[in-house]
């Protein structure tokens, strides 16, 4: 098997805005490049999403969702965000974690009441070593195993500083939750040590849910990459 490595050119210029919203409070960040946007985990109210981004940047252009896992709390703005933009947008999801979505619905609803919305079936499946060109700039997709059979991490070496979406397998100091369906603490833990080894330490790490972070900080301070 291949041993992935990350290219650390950086390309074009990133910017990146967080929305938090959903009723779990998910981070999700609009991020654009040379006029092309997309939005990764819409969580939720995808419609309001798109005209929150419509607002704020009349003259761009947003081609769509693109999700780091599948769970109801990362997914539930998707069909949103596509009837907002026409039906035809981009719905990138991790290709392991095609089942998740379905299952992850129906047992936040039974947990806590939530229910939220289908996102349909995606139009990009994503895998370890693909990436997502967004304007000047890529997401490059890392598989990181563990909160689900399938969540990655996205990637970007921009010129103005590198930057990862690490969904809800990397958190200050801890690592996401293994105990719902799917989920896997020794894939997490190995999935974590992946990161230690692929990502430059100046990377900020862009989490699903609270604060953001830095890989030199993890590598520091995060029980977890100690193991």
């Amino acid at each position: 098997m291949k041993t992935l490595e990350l290219d650390l050119t950086p390309s074009g210029s990133l910017s990146i805005e967080c929305v938090v919203n959903g009723p779990i409070e998910t981070n999700s960040y609009f991020v654009g490049s040379a006029g092309k946007w997309v939005v990764v985990d819409p969580a939720w109210d995808g419609e309001r999403l798109v005209e929150h981004f419509k607002q704020a940047h009349p003259a761009d252009e947003l081609l769509g969702a693109v999700c780091t896992h599948g769970h109801a709390d990362h997914v539930g703005g998707v069909a949103g965000v596509r009837a907002a933009l026409d039906g035809g947008a981009l719905y990138a999801l991790p290709a392991k974690d095609g089942e998740v979505p379905a299952k992850n619905i129906a047992e936040q609803r039974s947990m806590w009441g939530i229910d939220a919305p289908s996102p349909g079936e995606p139009t990009r499946l994503l895998s370890e070593g693909d990436s997502v060109a967004v304007g000047d700039c890529r997401l490059q997709v890392i598989e990181v195993p563990g909160h689900t059979p399938g969540g990655v991490v996205l990637f970007a070496a921009a010129e103005n500083g590198n930057v990862a979406f690490v969904g809800d397998t990397l958190f200050p100091g801890s690592h996401g939750r293994t105990d719902l369906a799917g989920g896997d603490e020794a894939a997490i833990l190995r999935s974590l040590s992946k990161l230690a080894r692929l990502l430059p330490p100046d990377t900020v790490c862009l989490t699903g849910h609270g604060d953001s972070t830095t890989m030199a900080r993890e590598l520091m301070q995060n029980p977890f990459m100690q193991m």
